[in-house]
């Protein structure tokens, strides 16, 4: 192990991007703690690292305090898609608001650097567009995505609190869409939904006419923004991280079916409630203070993504 190498904890550690981060950063020659209660985590995401000495795996819920000590704290546990948040919102509220309040008491007592994944959904159904970190945004507090989007936001209030009253060396960055292999075949987000109908031959379902944007992020950039923010000097954010290449929701299903060479036809169903029109990320500080900007175009990562999907559903592994 290197001199200069960290304990490292990663919550969400077995999830789409915790596991992803748990090998970066075992690749630099960290030692990573992997906390997750495998409630949308999957084992099958950190089974490849077990058996490395510098990787221990914790199954532990962020709600409970956790006594242990690291050098840094990657905050990523909490259902992110609305089909999981949405199944318990008291605990997807819980998870964001005592998760912080445990790894941020757990942050000040070992004196360590701690990241926390936050959301563009902090930003609701947003009135500015593209939308800058300024933004306050606009946000439902009483509808069926406040469970998730207001957590964010008071996790935020937490971080931002522990630094001012208490020293803790915090990092917030705000995720926009993110896709690639490793995504949950069931969690009801937009890319894996549509890739899944596509190999599976069945009708592409958009919402309303599918006019509504977003913006769609590669794994393997986002988790590079993580790791810049982390090693920044001076700068904690909040900051954006995705890409801002604008795409509709229509023009991502017909792509999906081109690359899968599917036969699914596209159907439209009524909107949910507090869907936002319109995301697209101003990464210009992003630019700024991290060099950082995405790199890999949506067709180019929906390759190795549409991939992973169709081995695991050949493996009949699309519910586990």
């Amino acid at each position: 192990m290197s001199i200069h190498a960290k304990r490292v904890m990663v919550t969400g550690g077995a999830g789409f991007l915790g596991s992803h981060l748990c090998e970066l950063l075992l690749a630099r020659g960290d030692e990573v703690l992997c906390v997750d209660n495998y409630f949308t985590g999957r084992r099958a995401n950190i089974d490849h690292l077990i058996g490395n000495p510098r990787f221990e795996a914790m199954r532990h819920d962020v709600t409970q305090p956790l006594v242990v000590e690291v050098d840094e704290i990657y905050n990523l546990a909490c259902p992110a898609s609305p089909i999981h948040y949405q199944f318990d919102p008291v605990q997807t509220l819980k998870t964001s608001v005592h998760g912080a309040i445990n790894v941020l008491g757990l942050a000040k007592r070992c004196k360590a650097k701690i990241f926390q994944a936050s959301t563009s959904e902090v930003y609701g159904d947003p009135t500015v567009h593209p939308q800058p970190e300024g933004y306050w945004g606009n946000v439902n507090p009483l509808g069926p995505r406040a469970c998730y989007d207001e957590g964010k936001r008071a996790a935020e209030t937490l971080f931002m609190d522990y630094h001012r009253q208490h020293g803790v060396d915090v990092r917030i960055a705000r995720i926009f869409n993110t896709y690639g292999p490793r995504m949950h075949p069931n969690d009801g987000r937009v890319v894996s939904n549509f890739i899944v109908q596509a190999l599976q031959g069945q009708d592409i379902t958009v919402f309303g006419k599918g006019d509504q944007t977003r913006s769609f992020c590669y794994r393997d950039d986002l988790v590079d923004g993580f790791l810049r923010l982390m090693d920044a000097e001076d700068f904690i954010g909040p900051v954006n991280i995705g890409n801002p290449g604008e795409f509709t929701i229509r023009e991502l299903a017909e792509i999906v079916i081109e690359l899968t060479g599917s036969r699914s036809k596209i159907v439209e169903r009524p909107l949910p409630q507090d869907d936002p029109k319109q995301r697209q990320p101003d990464i210009s500080l992003a630019q700024e203070k991290l060099g950082w900007a995405p790199k890999i175009p949506l067709r180019e990562g929906l390759l190795p993504t549409i991939a992973y999907f169709d081995q695991l559903l050949k493996e009949g592994a699309s519910d586990n």
